[in-house]
């Protein structure tokens, strides 16, 4: 079954996990991922724990379906294998600081004299261009000056950061949105081009209705926990046995909650009777609400809620999530061969087609394993010039 990407070819010095996350969804795609590293070190994350029999499962989890190559872009011959396999390639993509590729001497406009049709993408935290040149952009970083984290958490609490390094992820998803679209105009245009993206920009687009509540009101979005600033009841609630959340956004599913729970009281209740009420009043609502979740497991509030129709659902730990029958139902997890380990168990490719295949289909490989292959399809080289790359210490 044919992958939707099958021909786009991407040379990736992607490290740690912003664009290996962006490049790891491309090549689940079909892209020809081509994942270029340091000689004899690899990627930072492959020294990332926990291991399982020396295997970074870190790693692992961002790299797969990629082929390893290792370059050493210091050196003359290096340098040059890269731009020849250049000539070659759909797509460049990288995450160092900026100016690091270009004091290389393959920055994009060094790359786009190679091969006009280029696509060059590149992540760091605030851009290559900024009124912050030469600062750093971790994904706390991100969500910190972004503002994410002085939404997230409680009012009584020190701003939290997301649990996964959302500032990583999110920026990967949308430089593939990115790439994707500049290779759709090259097929217009006949020409490549350079994107340029932010960490910061990326959380900041994301903060989905607080920017606009602050537009609107002048107010600054604080911290309110879990709850919906204009929403109630739309929150975490306690059950006997753990957690559960409900999300009741609209007057007419609040009415079936209550009737269905025998709240009809709730009803009449002025502080009750509109969102806008409800959210001034969610403290008392909870409160009551959590009366009812308390007496009863999470499974039995979810299903009794769940057949009112009022969107419900458990807070599932990570065990709990992997082995939900609708994870195995959609095969979002996968049990991949591996030469080393045997097995190695990994979360799937959620994109799911009607015709084409998105399914992952090979572990993340060995450092340099496609060393030879790669640099003979691509750059056309000879096994004798390889040897030498080798000898020379530029591979």
């Amino acid at each position: 079954m044919e992958r939707p990407l099958e021909g786009i070819r991407i040379l990736d010095f992607g490290h740690v996990l912003a664009m290996p996350y962006c490049t790891m969804v491309l090549a689940d795609m079909g892209a020809e991922v081509i994942k270029i590293e340091r000689p004899g070190k690899g990627d930072d994350t492959r020294e990332f724990g926990p291991f399982i029999d020396g295997e970074s499962a870190y790693f692992h989890s961002i790299n797969r379906d990629k082929n390893s190559i290792t370059i050493n872009m210091k050196h003359p011959k290096g340098k040059q294998l890269f731009l020849d396999m250049v000539k070659n390639a759909d797509v460049v993509t990288e995450n160092f600081r900026p100016g690091t590729m270009e004091k290389l001497g393959v920055g994009y406009e060094d790359l786009k004299k190679v091969n006009p049709k280029i696509v060059y993408a590149s992540i760091c935290g605030f851009g290559h261009d900024t009124v912050y040149p030469g600062r750093p952009g971790y994904d706390i970083i991100a969500q910190a000056f972004g503002g994410l984290m002085s939404i997230t958490g409680y009012p009584d609490k020190p701003p939290t950061r997301v649990g996964s390094s959302i500032g990583d992820i999110i920026s990967g998803l949308f430089t593939g949105i990115g790439i994707l679209s500049a290779l759709r105009a090259r097929e217009t245009t006949g020409e490549g081009q350079k994107i340029d993206i932010a960490m910061t920009d990326c959380i900041m687009s994301v903060l989905e209705n607080a920017v606009a509540r602050y537009f609107a009101t002048g107010e600054v979005p604080e911290r309110i926990g879990s709850r919906h600033p204009s929403l109630a009841p739309f929150d975490v609630f306690k059950t006997k046995d753990g957690w559960m959340v409900i999300a009741v956004g609209n007057d007419s599913l609040w009415e079936r909650f209550c009737k269905g729970l025998g709240m009809d009281e709730l009803l009449g209740d002025e502080r009750f009777t509109s969102n806008e009420a409800r959210s001034q009043h969610h403290d008392i609502l909870k409160e009551r609400i959590e009366r009812w979740t308390t007496d009863k497991t999470t499974d039995d509030a979810v299903d009794t809620i769940g057949k009112l129709g009022v969107p419900c659902g458990p807070v599932n730990t990570v065990d709990k999530v992997v082995s939900d029958p609708n994870t195995a139902h959609r095969n979002m997890v996968v049990e991949l061969p591996h030469d080393k380990l045997g097995s190695i168990k990994l979360v799937n490719n959620p994109i799911k087609f009607s015709s084409m295949n998105t399914d992952i289909y090979m572990s993340a490989p060995h450092l340099g394993h496609h060393n030879r292959e790669t640099i003979k399809k691509i750059a056309g080289y000879t096994d004798e010039q390889i040897r030498e790359l080798v000898d020379e210490g530029a591979i």
